[in-house]
């Protein structure tokens, strides 16, 4: 159950958020198996004298932060970050070129759920 956090242009947020958060939902669960009603997903609108980014990129520009356990291997990662390139180009605005993903992995005893460390759920 991984959290995601969606930075970019409010504006574009707005108009693409709903194709979005399926498009990241259906690699999660197509790459790591995650429940399709596990869906754990924060976007951060910024405007446009807050978000400052390189000239190469374009106002679709979006960046998503993904927080889970550790432990998977890289070729598990490396295909969700290409399941979720090519699931967010083909069914939103944003181009491939205007995506960055980072994948941010904490042991599960880091994490407090549902009452408990993750690592006794």
């Amino acid at each position: 159950m991984p959290q995601v956090k969606i930075y970019g242009l409010k504006d574009n947020l707005a108009s693409n958020r709903r194709m979005l958060s399926l498009a990241i939902q259906e690699a999660l669960t197509a790459s790591i198996g995650t429940a399709k009603e596990k869906r754990f997903q924060r976007f951060i609108g910024l405007a446009l004298d807050e978000f400052i980014y390189p000239g190469d990129r374009g106002l679709n520009y979006t960046i998503i932060e993904i927080i889970m356990f550790s432990g998977r291997t890289t070729e598990v990662k490396k295909k969700l970050i290409t399941n979720l390139i090519a699931k967010i180009s083909t069914t939103t605005s944003i181009s491939a070129d205007d995506i960055e993903i980072t994948i941010i992995e904490t042991p599960s005893h880091n994490w407090g759920i549902r009452g408990v460390t993750g690592d006794e759920l």
